[in-house]
């Protein structure tokens, strides 16, 4: 099997001083990085504003992961989130986050995720469909089409809605604002600067979220109300019986209280799985294609598989354990990529961590991005290779076995692991194994996508690729 080793930012060789990294971070997280930081395995640092904690150890990992009272979601998270997802479970923390956690898990348990299968192979035709439009040998940014693809899937399976070109692109063009503003309205505080943040920037910020929820409340709206009608009528008799996600939602209710979401709520729900399932899964795919592009081998014996065993997939998604490349290709593609590369939790009291002590009030951040590229943790860290996970033996200082259990986390860890994860397996699968069988893909020559992170993990430049259809 070739190896490739895709393009990410060269560390720098020494700690970037604090002045530095407020000019350089203001673009991408990983800017800041440095070589020993894929060695460490704890770090400190102290800006005026945050005593910063850098976690790579698996084990301290896990202690805070696992410990999400001690550990909560960090406000900074919250501020920079609040105005697109609102006072959903990506944001809250305690009982809140709790009593929505019970409320939400109905609807990703394992039957339910293989009710919506149907709906994501409808939309897996019609990404095919798309790109058959493509002219022969085109060069074409996959960044948005797997935008449209993914967004079209969450839509499909929570609101029975489908996603034209148009919407696909507001999305799209919308969210990568969203996104440019992150890092530039929250770098402020970690120098004690939340006044420097220019209105403006703010304004347009809040603007792009707003254009975003707008469209997640019409399409709520008339739901809602028809099942709240019906509920005070005392017959839900047949409303809100369909196979989608917002049908739970709109019928779940609290074992002890016997309430269910208010539509605010429902909103921040549904903007929360809307957003953070297509955006997270985008950028995951979209990378997935760039390593396949680049490693033609790879891409052939994908498509031999998709070729013998897809097609026996049917409408059963318990197939999709037999395309055991696809679903490899996509782990280590979550490995060098993930698409949210840094957690951030706040210590409630300040505690001892490791060899450091944390002050009450500081800011420990978990990196995946760091944690599955660590030069103790994996053998051949910035290699793609997903042979890896059925090889597990044949690396070194720790088996992958090992590894993918102890430093490997694109889905987060403990108790607020992601909800969605098996969704997301379940959807990139069928996919990725859909597009190798239909089309072949090449790199474009002097193109280098050049990852940047925000709040996910996007390439600056996109990711152009010549698409050739198999079967034309």
């Amino acid at each position: 099997m070739s190896r490739f080793c895709p393009y990410y930012p060269r560390p720098v060789s020494d700690k970037t001083p604090a002045w530095r990294m407020f000019f350089s971070k203001r673009r991408s997280w990983l800017d800041g990085l440095y070589e020993r930081s894929y060695h460490m395995k704890m770090g400190e640092v102290h800006f005026p504003g945050v005593d910063l904690y850098m976690v790579n150890d698996p084990a301290l990992v896990r202690e805070v992961m696992d410990n999400a009272d001690r550990f909560p979601k960090h406000e900074m998270l919250g501020e920079a989130l609040r105005p697109l997802l609102g006072d959903s479970i990506f944001t809250t923390n305690g009982e809140v986050w709790q009593r929505q956690r019970d409320l939400m898990d109905p609807s990703f348990e394992a039957a339910r995720v293989k009710l919506v299968f149907g709906r994501m192979r409808d939309a897996a035709q019609a990404m095919v469909e798309r790109l058959r439009q493509v002219p022969e040998g085109a060069v074409y940014d996959l960044e948005v089409e797997m935008t449209h693809v993914a967004a079209d899937i969450i839509l499909r399976t929570i609101l029975s809605k489908s996603l034209d070109s148009e919407g696909a692109r507001l999305i799209f063009d919308a969210f990568a604002r969203y996104q440019d503003m992150a890092p530039r309205l929250m770098l402020p505080a970690f120098f004690g600067l939340r006044w420097l943040r220019p209105w403006w920037q703010i304004r347009r910020s809040r603007r792009a979220a707003e254009d975003i929820r707008k469209l997640i409340v019409q399409l709520i709206r008339p739901r809602y109300d028809a099942y709240q009608t019906a509920l005070a009528s005392g017959n839900t008799e047949g409303v809100e019986t369909g196979g989608d996600i917002l049908a739970t939602l709109l019928r779940v209710r609290n074992a002890e209280t016997g309430q269910g979401f208010t539509f605010d709520e429902l909103v921040d729900q549904v903007a929360m799985l809307f957003l953070a399932g297509h955006e997270t899964s985008a950028s995951a795919l979209s990378w997935s294609l760039h390593l396949l592009a680049n490693a033609p081998d790879v891409q052939e014996r994908l498509h031999q598989e998709s070729l013998d065993k897809l097609g026996a997939v049917g409408t059963d998604p318990s197939g999709l354990k037999d395309l055991e490349l696809s679903r490899n290709v996509f782990r280590e593609s979550l490995r060098l990529f993930p698409p949210v590369g840094f957690l951030v939790r706040a210590s409630e009291t300040g505690c001892p961590l490791g060899d450091k002590t944390v002050k009450p009030g500081g800011s420990v951040m978990i990196s995946p991005w760091l944690i599955q590229r660590h030069r103790q943790f994996w053998a051949r860290p910035d290699e793609f290779d997903p042979d890896r996970y059925t090889h597990t033996e044949d690396t070194t200082p720790m088996t992958t076995r090992e590894s993918l259990r102890k430093a490997y986390l694109p889905f987060g860890m403990g108790p607020r692991v992601c909800i969605g994860a098996a969704f997301a397996l379940q959807e990139a699968t069928l996919i990725l194994s859909t597009l190798a069988r239909h089309f072949r893909f090449e790199p474009v020559p002097g193109h280098r996508p050049e990852p940047v992170g925000r709040l996910t993990l996007r390439a600056e430049n996109g990711i152009p690729l010549k698409v050739f259809a198999r079967d034309r």
